[in-house]
């Protein structure tokens, strides 16, 4: 299937690692947060090989290179829409994983000329759509990096990535209401975000349909052969339907 090959693209203070792969519809992968453009290598070659797919290493991932000193969704969804324009794309789906999903959110509002079809699996606006013992976990984990930096280790860049599951997003129930983004937000039978925050994001969103994905949990949504199959059918139909079938 042949080797996926990094290019970067210099978006003023970020020179943005990316893959590209394919030819046919546009479609934007974004990863979730503390992984990278990698986790997107079969999506590329096998399940959305009929699209041109662009897996992009967010700021503080991957082979991404920025200087930072905080992580933003809405800087990540600025860089997805600047290395759009610099790349001529006037028009394309996405698929956002976890905080990749929050970054699609973003965009819908944003660029709804650009991004016409979006799915987001397992996205939260809110620090409180997580579960408390998610929750829990992240914040033992972020003390846990303070202290080995007190020490002397190159923990900032991974305090800062936890820190944007720790904080709101930064969009509101009134943006998210003037999302006009055909969207799709799918989510885990046992996920991380809860059930009552997902469907009350899908409410907010006029248009917006949600699914709950069973038999799985946040961390393997990614890989259901049932998720992929969804998100086929609903970016390219019935067609795309049929083509997982063959390509799985």
């Amino acid at each position: 299937m042949g080797k996926l090959e990094t290019k970067y693209i210099s978006l003023g203070d970020a020179r943005i690692a990316y893959r590209e792969h394919g030819s046919g519809p546009i479609l934007i992968l974004l990863h979730g947060n503390s992984e990278s453009k990698r986790a997107f290598s079969r999506y590329q070659k096998v399940h959305f090989n009929t699209f041109r797919t662009i897996a992009i290493d967010s700021r503080g991932h991957g082979e991404t290179i920025s200087n930072d000193t905080q992580y933003s969704i809405g800087q990540y969804s600025q860089d997805v829409i600047d290395l759009c324009n610099a790349k001529g794309i006037n028009q394309a789906y996405v698929i956002g994983y976890s905080d990749g999903g929050n970054i699609a959110l973003f965009l819908a509002k944003k660029r709804p000329d650009i991004f016409t079809k979006i799915v987001a699996i397992s996205p939260n606006y809110l620090v409180s759509g997580t579960t408390d013992g998610w929750l829990r976990f992240f914040r033992s984990i972020r003390k846990i990096l303070r202290f080995l930096g007190r020490v002397g280790l190159p923990t900032r860049k991974a305090i800062m990535r936890f820190d944007l599951m720790l904080n709101d997003i930064g969009i509101t129930e009134k943006e998210l209401g003037s999302i006009r983004t055909n969207l799709r937000i799918l989510y885990a039978e046992k996920d991380m975000i809860k059930e009552e925050h997902i469907q009350k994001m899908g409410s907010l969103i006029p248009g917006a349909s949600t699914k709950k994905i069973g038999h799985c949990n946040h961390m393997t949504i990614f890989y259901r052969k049932d998720a992929i199959q969804d998100m086929r059918q609903y970016l390219l139909g019935e067609e795309g339907s049929r083509l997982t079938n063959r390509c799985s």
